[in-house]
């Protein structure tokens, strides 16, 4: 595909030196355009990104990384990407893997490609035990749902093709996803709608001393990942 059909979408919320590090890491003519989606930061990482001329999403505050998806697909179908690749500006994610998740789709006419750091050539070290035993939990109550056993179902380095959200059943405008529900509820759409989905082996590089690794809250978070499977299934949303 040409350079104008994929969109490379970052999510950024006071990522300081993170994203700092990470930018140093994208090729200097990438065969994509890249969209950052900054989430009210107030650690100079905004004026960072404007400062070295990125295409910046800006919210004044914090609302949620939900929200910052769902801009970053309403721009990405405005101006007439066909695939959008989702990653954290973490520095977890790494840019030189974005062909990863690419790939399936362009060659093999996928619909949505999920990064896995469980299959071969994927790699995850420095990974938290409690987070290794929540991921591996959470992706086995997901397969539970569908015919279709993933490997990791939270990783949120992932590639869309962008016309799965001309699917009126796939409403990705309600105001309950702005969080970390709206991942899994288009995962759980595209099961359900027979959509073609496979994984691809991806790097989650932690950082060594397992601190600030996640802006993932413990309870609040993990909630707002399993809802969407409850909530879509016992048919109290849509």
């Amino acid at each position: 595909m040409s350079k104008p059909d994929i969109l490379v979408s970052l999510f950024s919320f006071n990522e300081g030196e993170k994203l700092k590090n990470l930018v140093t890491k994208f090729p200097v003519e990438p065969n994509y355009d890249i969209l950052f989606v900054d989430d009210g930061s107030t650690d100079g990482s905004y004026e960072f990104l404007k400062e070295n001329g990125f295409n910046i999403i800006r919210h004044e505050n914090n609302i949620g990384i939900g929200y910052g998806i769902r801009e970053a697909i309403q721009y990405g179908r405005k101006n007439g990407y066909k695939i959008i690749v989702i990653m954290a500006a973490n520095d977890k994610m790494q840019p030189d893997e974005i062909d990863r998740l690419v790939q399936p789709i362009v060659n093999e006419n996928y619909d949505y490609v999920q990064g896995s750091r469980y299959l071969k050539g994927g790699n995850s070290p420095n990974l938290p035990l409690f987070r290794q035993i929540m991921i591996t939990l959470f992706t086995k109550i997901v397969n539970l749902f569908s015919d279709y056993k993933g490997t990791d179902v939270t990783c949120g380095f992932r590639a869309y093709k962008l016309s799965l959200f001309n699917d009126s059943r796939l409403n990705i405008d309600q105001t309950w996803l702005d969080k970390y529900e709206i991942e899994f509820y288009i995962h759980y759409h595209v099961l359900a709608g027979n959509y073609k989905i496979t994984e691809a082996p991806v790097s989650m590089i932690y950082p060594k001393e397992k601190r600030n690794y996640s802006k993932i809250r413990p309870f609040i978070g993990w909630w707002s990942m399993i809802r969407p499977w409850l909530y879509l299934t016992l048919k109290i949303r849509r």
